[in-house]
């Protein structure tokens, strides 16, 4: 009696279940050329971790700096069981994973790692991002021939680079001294320092971040969301010495925003109206 030979679909299941799950059950469909069936399986699975682990690895150079290789190995091997790559884009690689250390038991005592690999993943945004040609002075100087009440419907078009990140820790501080090697600075580090506001951005050097105060980085993620510049302003505006207008002359000096829309307000329904 021959066994049916499965679907495309069912050839696929079986072989994800032997590269997650080391299920060798698709070994009966596998061409022995020499090698035996179950070894050739092996060696994919391998190059398949391998490749994965190293691209987990490049995204997150400090996280691996942090715990070590062979700890690191674990993490990555245990996240990849969790969730595979989905694309042949590696450099897309690992969107989850701080969500997944913040999680895992193994590294509960450190509660930095999370964070770290947070600000790491939004650094590779940072980096990987297309580029977009920051507003003008034309288009600024447009901004400002606007209507008084312009600022109840303007949004603006972030930098596709632009990335906000808040962490409980100070990662960022832990971050540049494992990348720099500075033992000094990363002893010296207040782990209980508290919440961090950070601002990612790409320049000509490289990729910054920028520290912010908790409004201004409320108030940036409001219009990086597609909230109307009045509506970022309703965010903070319980925020003592806020000033919204320095801000947002930083942010385009720096070019953080490649253009603004003006959006006609909603029409505000009459009580004999009926709502659609």
């Amino acid at each position: 009696m021959t066994t049916a030979t499965p679907s495309l679909r069912d050839m696929q299941q079986a072989m994800r279940r032997s590269l997650l799950g080391h299920d060798d059950s698709i070994a009966a469909f596998v061409v022995d050329d020499g090698v035996a069936a179950t070894e050739r399986l092996g060696i994919y699975r391998n190059t398949f971790v391998g490749v994965a682990t190293r691209a987990l690895r490049l995204n997150h150079p400090a996280v691996a700096r942090l715990v070590g290789d062979d700890f690191f190995d674990a993490t990555a091997q245990a996240y990849i069981v969790r969730h595979p790559p989905t694309s042949a884009w590696l450099d897309q690689y690992g969107d989850a994973y701080a969500d997944f250390l913040a999680q895992w038991q193994a590294v509960a005592s450190l509660p930095y790692l999370a964070d770290v690999a947070r600000l790491e993943w939004a650094v590779g945004r940072a980096l990987h991002a297309p580029d977009a040609a920051a507003v003008d002075a034309a288009t600024l100087a447009s901004l400002a021939a606007l209507a008084p009440e312009a600022p109840a419907n303007v949004r603006f078009d972030a930098h596709p680079a632009l990335q906000l990140v808040r962490t409980a820790t100070p990662a960022d501080a832990i971050w540049r001294a494992v990348l720099d090697r500075d033992d000094a600075a990363l002893t010296s580090i207040d782990l209980a320092a508290g919440q961090r506001w950070l601002l990612v951005e790409r320049s000509n050097e490289g990729v910054d971040v920028v520290p912010m105060h908790e409004a201004g980085w409320n108030f940036t993620l409001a219009l990086c969301a597609g909230e109307t510049l009045q509506q970022a302003l309703d965010a903070v505006a319980e925020a003592p010495d806020f000033d919204a207008t320095t801000l947002l002359a930083q942010h385009f000096a720096a070019g953080r925003f490649t253009g603004f829309r003006t959006v006609a307000p909603l029409p505000i329904a009459q009580p004999d109206e009926d709502c659609p």
